[in-house]
Order: structure tokens, then C-alpha cells, then sequence
């Protein structure tokens, strides 16, 4: 699409010098660099691609689906090399991450981020990278590694000329706590100089947002509608911001916890949300089709505290029947191996 755009802009400047003369030519040019064509069709919505299951697409099927779908963004968690082939020339947005076991490596010695960054990022110029996920839900004490990691593949990117892709790590809402969202703040004494760093290079903070697990969490006290986007007006009035939905009261709560690190200018983008669709509590496809697709259409609104488009990813793309954990992690999944929709969504 963005080369379509860019064919039809020069064709523009073609007929533009013959109206006005080979003299404004360079000027005409001029403009067009300073102002390139948009790729058409942008949105904010991206899908997490996990491979943990049996019988999945090869990745380059993968790559095709997203495309016949219109989803031009998404999410690997680590650096597949299968992935990284298919994706190259596609024009997808990637989040990639360093899987948690590398951290300490790249922690701790620049050079092995430098040889991380060179092997899987370096390698795939044509892979349309956004950020680098250094960590995903990171506890315990490999949390100590997460920022020098940080730092050293954000040099690394830098010294070879990519500092275009900005660095950030995947958080999920349990490094934050109070109620309402405006009393929101990081509960993880780590998170306070990440904060910061992301403020200093301009990166989001990347944040896995699960209103399914929060209400199967606390269903005393908190309604399916207000977790599902389907509540008939407000639920939480939090000073003038009005939450109809848990999604936005979630966000909110981390965009708080940044203001109140002194990071009040780092963005937020949602890394993960979905709902499964079988093995626990109010998980059927029916609940899964309606909260994945009212995510859709209310991304690109934002939230009270931040309106606007905010980029979010669903997780997941397929149904990973090899997920360890909760029943319900195998089920979280838009589409069957056979790539047939585990339900109706529609993404435009």
C-alpha cells in the first residue's frame, strides 16, 4: 500500500513539473521528501503471534493472514527466524522481544547485545520494526537486569544506525496499584527508573492490559459489562474522567504510575489484551468475540486520560494448545491452526 502511494505521489510530481516547468522541479521534489506520502489504512491494532501449539501455519501463511485481514501490526516474542523471513518486505509493524533467559547476558556485557542486535535485527533490514520488548512480565530477580539490558540494546541499535527503534520492556498491571486510576503507581521500586529511562529516549512503556483476569479476580465486585465494553454509562467516576469500561481504568492506572514517577510523557502501548474463549470462568466465544472486537473499535478512541488512538495488540492470534499454565492460555486465540476464525471478528 505505502509503495502504491509513493508510485501515485512521484506520478503527482510529474504532471506538477510539466504544469509548472522543469524549473519547479526541484522544489516539487523538495516537498515531496519533506512531506511523504501516508500509507493509507494505518490503524492502531496489532495481534500477538505465539507458536506454542500444534499443527500452525507455516510463518509465511501467518504473515499472508494478517494481510487478508488488514492487521498491520505484530507481536513476536522472540527472534524467529521463520517469522523475521516472512515478515520481511511486508510492511507489518513488529514488536520483538529478548526472551527473559537473554537478559542477563545483555545485562551485562554490551558486546553480547551488540552480537544480539546484529544476528536478529540487523539481519532482517526489511523487517518493519517498532520496538524491541526487552523482557516480557520479568519477576524475581531477573527485574535487576531489565534496565542495563534496556540500555545496552538501545546503544546497540544506535551505534549501527537504527535508533529509530525504540527500546521499552512488557509489564502487566500487577507492577501497579491504587484505586481510582488517577491514584494509580508503580508497586515495583524497579519501575521508577525505567519510567525515566523510557522518558529520556522518547520509548512507550509497553503494558500487557487484562480486564478478563482483573474481573475473574474480583467478580464481588466487578460487573461483566464493565470488563466486556458493554456497560450502558459510567461506572467509575474518577474527577471530571468517566470509565465505562475496566480497559481504560487499567490504562489509566499505568499512565498515572508514570505521572507520578516523574514519566509523565512516556506513552503507553498496550502489548497484550484478549479473552479466552474456553477453561475458566465466563470464557466462551461468545464473551471472547465481544470483548476482542469492542477493543477494536474503541482503540482508536484512547482513554480518558489519553485520548486518541492507542496502539494495542490482541493476544492472540491462533489457539496455543502446548501453553503451559491456566486451561484458559490455550484458548485465548482469534484463529484455529487451519486458520479458520475461532470466532467472528473483523478488523476493519
Amino acid at each position: 500500500m505505502a509503495k502504491q502511494s509513493s508510485v501515485a505521489s512521484m506520478l503527482a510530481v510529474a504532471a506538477l513539473a510539466l504544469l509548472l516547468g522543469a524549473s519547479m522541479l526541484a522544489l516539487a521534489l523538495l516537498l515531496l521528501r519533506a512531506f511523504p506520502a501516508s500509507p493509507t489504512g494505518v490503524q492502531s491494532i496489532g495481534v500477538c503471534y505465539g507458536v506454542n501449539g500444534d499443527n500452525l501455519p507455516s510463518a509465511s501463511d501467518v504473515v499472508q493472514l494478517y494481510q487478508s485481514n488488514g492487521i498491520n501490526l505484530m507481536r513476536i516474542y522472540f527472534p524467529d527466524t521463520n517469522a523475521l523471513n516472512a515478515l520481511s518486505g511486508s510492511n507489518i509493524g513488529v514488536i520483538m522481544d529478548v526472551p527473559n533467559s537473554d537478559l542477563s547476558s545483555l545485562a551485562s556485557d554490551p558486546n553480547a547485545a551488540a552480537t544480539w542486535v546484529q544476528n536478529n535485527v540487523q539481519a532482517f533490514p526489511a523487517v518493519s520494526f517498532r520496538y524491541i520488548a526487552v523482557g516480557n512480565e520479568v519477576s524475581g530477580g531477573d527485574t535487576n537486569s531489565i534496565l542495563p539490558a534496556m540500555q545496552n540494546v538501545n546503544s546497540a541499535l544506535a551505534n549501527a544506525g537504527l535508533g529509530n527503534i525504540k527500546v521499552s520492556t512488557a509489564v502487566q498491571s500487577g507492577v501497579t496499584q491504587g484505586f481510582p486510576p488517577s491514584q494509580g503507581s508503580f508497586s515495583q521500586g524497579y519501575m521508577g527508573p525505567i519510567a525515566q529511562y523510557l522518558q529520556s529516549t522518547g520509548a512507550p512503556l509497553l503494558c500487557n492490559v487484562y480486564p478478563y483476569f482483573a474481573y475473574t479476580g474480583n467478580e464481588a465486585q466487578i460487573d461483566l459489562s464493565y470488563a466486556l465494553f458493554t456497560s450502558s454509562g459510567t461506572v467509575v467516576q474518577d474527577g471530571s474522567n468517566a470509565y465505562q469500561n475496566l480497559f481504560d481504568a487499567l490504562v489509566d492506572t499505568f499512565v498515572s504510575a508514570l505521572e507520578n514517577a516523574g514519566a509523565g510523557n512516556v506513552g503507553v502501548v498496550v502489548s497484550e489484551s484478549g479473552w479466552p474463549s474456553a477453561g475458566g470462568d465466563a470464557a466462551t466465544p461468545g464473551n471472547a468475540q465481544t470483548y476482542n472486537q469492542n477493543l477494536i473499535n474503541h482503540a482508536g478512541q484512547g482513554t480518558p486520560k489519553r485520548p486518541g488512538p492507542i496502539e494495542t495488540y490482541i493476544f492472540a492470534m491462533f489457539n496455543e494448545d502446548q501453553k503451559q499454565g491456566a486451561e484458559t492460555e490455550r484458548h485465548f486465540g482469534l484463529f484455529n491452526p487451519d486458520k479458520s476464525p475461532a470466532y467472528p471478528i473483523n478488523f476493519s
